[in-house]
């Protein structure tokens, strides 16, 4: 269960500690959303404290010097970069496990989730320089980066990559599955997908749509592509009202 705050700004005070778990977070951060879905996958109470990033409060650069999202306050110590702290709360609460119990599947699951920087990387540079390519070759970018998870998906035949339910690899790719609509705003039109360039992932989004993780956090492309306009353009942001 999520408990949170509304979007603190310059200004405010740090609120009393609710919860033995704290995530320092925003609403609309995909990699904040990550950690927000395997502590709803663990069944974790948790304290979420949003910050607004484009006026973070002055007290935010004593938790995390970087000043980013996300950061998880354990109680006995602060933890920072959305795969840390992910891998953490595998290891801390170890059920349901989110990773093989075989080493070997294990250690192939976590070389895949290295590949999903591809994939963020890609669309953070579509975010800001969306004009410099044409619709297609965007789509072709992101479809040399998405590769390596259809054919994975396809390969192991099951509904996730975690199997029957989702897994870590699946938690940590969805946030941008979830934007992926954002990218037509971005460049002004539908990108030109073909509807069999990708057939195994879009089945997997479909079943991903249906996880109690999934739901309890998904805001959808509009609400983050607003997020994304408020943050970057000139005026006075409230991320509650969207």
């Amino acid at each position: 269960m999520e408990i949170k705050t509304p979007h603190l700004s310059e200004g405010s005070q740090i609120p009393p500690k609710s919860e033995p778990l704290r995530l320092y977070s925003f609403e609309y951060c995909p990699y904040a959303q990550r950690v927000r879905l395997v502590l709803h996958a663990k069944g974790l109470t948790y304290q979420a404290v949003n910050i607004n990033l484009k006026k973070k409060p002055e007290w935010y650069a004593s938790i995390n010097p970087s000043e980013k999202v996300p950061a998880l306050d354990t109680g006995d110590k602060i933890i920072t970069e959305s795969l840390d702290i992910c891998n953490y709360l595998d290891e801390t609460y170890s059920t349901p496990a989110l990773y093989s119990a075989e080493p070997e599947a294990a250690r192939r699951e976590k070389e895949l989730i290295e590949k999903v920087g591809g994939v963020t990387g890609l669309f953070g540079k579509c975010m800001t320089n969306a004009k410099e390519k044409t619709p297609e070759e965007w789509v072709k970018e992101f479809l040399s980066t998405m590769e390596p998870f259809e054919n994975e998906l396809k390969l192991k035949g099951t509904t996730f990559f975690g199997g029957d339910k989702p897994g870590m690899i699946d938690y940590m790719l969805w946030p941008w599955a979830e934007r992926a609509k954002v990218l037509d705003y971005l460049v002004e039109q539908k990108l030109p997908f073909s509807e069999d360039s990708i057939p195994t992932l879009h089945e997997w989004k479909k079943n991903m749509l249906t996880d109690s993780a999934v739901q309890a956090v998904y805001n959808g492309p509009d609400k983050c592509f607003k997020a994304i306009q408020l943050k970057y353009g000139s005026e006075e942001p409230n991320f509650d009202s969207i």
